[in-house]
């Protein structure tokens, strides 16, 4: 599957702002949550042309999007969203890789997420570690929200003569 990932304009915002509200629901969270949660699952135009947005496009339509933060050693990952249909086709591997490549271009050496509890398991496949957890609060219910980071600074390889050992041959005797 081909995908093609390209930097969103802002005449993109309403599709980006349903991607992030269908992605939201197909965890099954109560509607009443869901409003809550509007002012944050809102891309505007003015958002889009004031942040480092990028969005995959499958079939000639957006099938989901990431948002980075300020440049700057650590880089908050603010969106990451892909539409329920396209879950399971690798799309959002491809926009983390690309988001955590960009972050690493403008300067980041950690990327930081604060993660949806049901999103956690995909950042720690993607290479994430939880450092830590912040507490949200909605009517009488504590939500856990965990703080996730990925190090982008390339990892020192050793040297090729110390990296390559010929099992082939016996270990001398010491």
């Amino acid at each position: 599957m081909i995908q093609v990932i390209r930097r969103a304009e802002p005449t993109d915002a309403p599709a980006l702002t349903s991607i992030a509200f269908t992605s939201k629901r197909h965890w099954r969270y109560p509607e009443r949550w869901i409003e809550f949660w509007r002012p944050a699952l809102t891309i505007t135009e003015g958002y889009v042309a004031a942040h480092e947005i990028w969005a995959v496009v499958e079939a000639g339509e957006i099938a989901g999007f990431y948002a980075l933060g300020e440049p700057g050693i650590q880089v908050e990952l603010e969106h990451l969203w892909v539409s329920p249909e396209y879950l399971g086709l690798g799309l959002g591997k491809a926009l983390f890789d690309h988001a955590a490549a960009r972050a690493r271009e403008i300067g980041g050496q950690v990327l930081v997420v604060e993660s949806d509890p049901n999103a956690e398991g995909f950042y720690r496949h993607m290479g994430a570690m939880r450092v830590g957890e912040r507490l949200s609060m909605y009517e009488d219910l504590v939500r856990v929200l965990p703080l996730m980071q990925f190090d982008l600074t390339p990892v020192a390889q050793p040297k090729a003569a110390q990296s390559q050992i010929d099992l082939r041959q016996p270990a001398p005797d010491r």
